[in-house]
């Protein structure tokens, strides 16, 4: 069912190191993504797949994850992802990646639910040095890494709860991540 893949693609944080990923897999994700739908069609996303382990590591170095829990480091050593998506606007078909940041969270949703479909988990990166990411993955001028996806075989627990005075994720002392979520009566306007 729709609403299971959507309710398991979580933002991981943790995975087991042991599930590796294949070009041809994350070449599949990327191929979902190639099927939606872009903003006047002008498709001006293109994907850098990392899966090779000195550059997965390199990249996990360069992105920091899970802003709101300060005192933790996020992936923990020995849980790191094992692949990524980078997400690159092409500046030669849209001059402004802010223009193109719907296209981005339609094409990263769509990989993430596909990759949930494998097994797999991920979460999505927003937060790395793009010029620093483009000399690490050795992109061409004019592409700019605009979203980091992080994909592997989740090996975390996250729950679901309803958001009561906070919407702020969280972790208890068996390490379980929290994600509070509005109430569908919160979100409808009548």
């Amino acid at each position: 069912m729709f609403k299971d893949l959507v309710k398991t693609n979580r933002s991981y944080r943790g995975f087991d190191e042991s599930r590796t990923i294949s070009k041809d897999e994350l070449l599949e994700l990327v191929d979902l993504a190639r099927c939606t739908p872009s903003g006047a069609n002008n498709q001006p996303l293109k994907y850098r797949p990392v899966f090779q382990h000195d550059e997965v590591e390199a990249v996990v170095a360069n992105t920091k994850w899970a802003a709101l829990l300060k005192d933790m480091v996020l992936p923990r050593q020995g849980k790191h992802p094992t692949a990524f998506l980078v997400i690159c606007v092409d500046t030669s078909i849209c001059a402004n990646p802010a223009n193109c940041q719907t296209d981005v969270g339609i094409a990263a949703q769509t990989m993430l639910l596909g990759a949930v479909e494998k097994g797999l988990g991920g979460c999505m990166i927003a937060n790395f040095k793009k010029d620093a990411m483009a000399e690490l993955l050795h992109l061409p001028e004019g592409l700019v890494p605009t979203l980091v996806v992080a994909l592997g075989k989740p090996d975390e627990k996250v729950v679901l709860v309803d958001a009561e005075d906070s919407i702020k994720y969280y972790r208890d002392g068996q390490d379980i991540h929290y994600v509070p979520k509005r109430t569908l009566a919160d979100l409808i306007i009548e």
